[in-house]
C-alpha cells in the first residue's frame, strides 16, 4: 500500500510517498481502508521529532473509512462498517489498523470526510465546553485560534450551552468565521491587545474561562484576563512551550486555576468516547453544528498541506484523501 512516511525528523520536505506492507490486524484490532484523514498540529511535531518518537515513521493520528477485516474478539465493528476514529497512529496512509475500542460508526447523514474532519477536533471542544469547564449562562469564556478547527466548533457549542464568547484571531478574514461561527466578540490580535479587549468588554471583570491552544504567545496574557477564581485550559502550544511557572502566580486575590487537559484523558473509556462521539455526530447530521473544511489534499501531496498548516494559513480543517 501506499503511505506518507518519515525517515527522519525535520521540515515538511522530509515526509516521502511510498510503498509500505499492508498492517495486520491483531487481537482486538480492525483494519480500516481509509477514505479520508485529518491533518493536523500533533502531526508536526511528530514530523519534527519533538514526540521522542522513533524513525522512519507514518504520520497521523486520526481518519475515518470502512472496515475491512478484524481481529480475535472484536465486538465493536464488523467488516463494512463506516467508521472514524482518533488516537491511533500510522493514519497517513491507505490502509490503517486501529485498536477496535476506538472506532465509533459514522451514522446517517455524516460521511467520512465530515467524521475525519470533525471527531478529534470536535471531541477536543466537547470536553472543553462541557467538562474542562461546563459552560453556563452568564458565563463569558476568551476562545484562542477561534477560526482554527477547533476554534469554530468550540465557539459554537460555547454558545450552544449559553455562554458569551469572546474569540481571537489574526485575519480579517478570520474574524468573518469566528463572527460566523457565533462569537460575541471578535478580537485580532495582531491590531489588538485581546488583554486589553477582554478588560474592556466585560467591563473589568474578565473570562469565568480561557480556552488557549496557542500556549507561549498567548499564556500570561491569557493569566491576565481571567476573573477571580478563572481557570486557563491550556490544551495547546502551537507557538511553542510555556516556560516553567511558579504557581504563585495563580494565587493571592485572583486565586486561579491552571490545567493541561487532554483528548486521551476525556476519552479514556469506550463509555466517554461514544458519549463525546454521539452527541458530536448527532449535532453535525442535524445541522446543529457546522464543520468547516478548508481545503483537500491528495494523500501524496502531505507536504504541501504541511506547509500551510505549520504557516498558519487556515481556517477550519484541512483533509488528505488517499
Amino acid at each position: 500500500m501506499k503511505a506518507i512516511r518519515v525517515h527522519q525528523p525535520g521540515g515538511p520536505e522530509n515526509m516521502v510517498y511510498e510503498d509500505v506492507p499492508m498492517p495486520s490486524v491483531g487481537q482486538g484490532q480492525a483494519l480500516v481502508k481509509l477514505r479520508a484523514i485529518g491533518v493536523n498540529y500533533m502531526d508536526i511535531y511528530l514530523r519534527q521529532g519533538a514526540q521522542r518518537s522513533t524513525f522512519p515513521l507514518i504520520p497521523g493520528g486520526e481518519g475515518a473509512g470502512v472496515v475491512e477485516a478484524t481481529g480475535q474478539g472484536v465486538t465493536e465493528v464488523r467488516v463494512g462498517d463506516l467508521v472514524a476514529y482518533t488516537g491511533a497512529g500510522s493514519s497517513y496512509a491507505e490502509h490503517v489498523v486501529v485498536p477496535s475500542w476506538r472506532l465509533v460508526k459514522l451514522p446517517q447523514g455524516v460521511d467520512a470526510s465530515m467524521g475525519a474532519a470533525s471527531i478529534l477536533q470536535g471531541m477536543t471542544a466537547h470536553y472543553l465546553a462541557n467538562s474542562t469547564y461546563p459552560l453556563k449562562a452568564g458565563d463569558t469564556c476568551l476562545v484562542h485560534a477561534a477560526a482554527g478547527g477547533v476554534g469554530l466548533l468550540l465557539v459554537q457549542m460555547a454558545k450552544m450551552r449559553g455562554a458569551r464568547v469572546i474569540a481571537t484571531v489574526s485575519t480579517s478574514e478570520k474574524a468573518k468565521l469566528a463572527a460566523g461561527a457565533g462569537a460575541d466578540e471578535v478580537v485580532n490580535y495582531t491590531e489588538q491587545d485581546f488583554e486589553a479587549e477582554v478588560k474592556r468588554i466585560t467591563g473589568g471583570k474578565g473570562c469565568q474561562v480561557v480556552y488557549d491552544a496557542v500556549g507561549k504567545a498567548t499564556f500570561d496574557k491569557s493569566l491576565a484576563s481571567l476573573a477571580p477564581r478563572g481557570l486557563l485550559a491550556l490544551y495547546g502550544a502551537a507557538s511553542g512551550p510555556v516556560p516553567p511557572l511558579d504557581i504563585n502566580r495563580l494565587g493571592g486575590v485572583m486565586s486561579l486555576s491552571l490545567t493541561r487537559p487532554s483528548l486521551t484523558a476525556y476519552t479514556a473509556t469506550r463509555e466517554e468516547l461514544l458519549l463525546r462521539a454521539g452527541e458530536l455526530f448527532s449535532w453535525i447530521g442535524s445541522g446543529k453544528l457546522k464543520v468547516r473544511i478548508e481545503e483537500t489534499f491528495k494523500l501524496s501531496s502531505a507536504v504541501e498541506a504541511h506547509r500551510k498548516l505549520e504557516g498558519r494559513l487556515t481556517a477550519g480543517k484541512l483533509l488528505l484523501v488517499p
